[in-house]
């Protein structure tokens, strides 16, 4: 199974592009440290972006954001 962000989704959502980055490795399952590791910043700053993408979504949990880009057609599974 592969993730797949829609071409459109940066202009039509309240999420920065880093933003979207972190997302899409959570869609992925992967943890802070590995997030961190990944785009070369510290768990300390994933924590904080992660704390973004909650509100701006208006979620409470990593799955909620997931599932919620998944519904709205921001992410494909293919």
């Amino acid at each position: 199974m592969q993730l797949q962000i829609a071409l459109e989704t940066y202009q039509n959502t309240p999420l920065s592009s880093r933003e979207w980055e972190i997302l899409s490795l959570l869609a992925e399952d992967y943890s802070n440290a590995q997030i961190a590791r990944r785009l070369v910043i510290s768990q300390n700053t994933v924590k904080v972006h992660l704390q973004h993408i909650f509100e701006k979504l208006e979620v409470q949990t990593r799955l909620g954001a997931v599932l919620l880009a998944l519904r709205r057609g921001w992410l494909s599974l293919t």
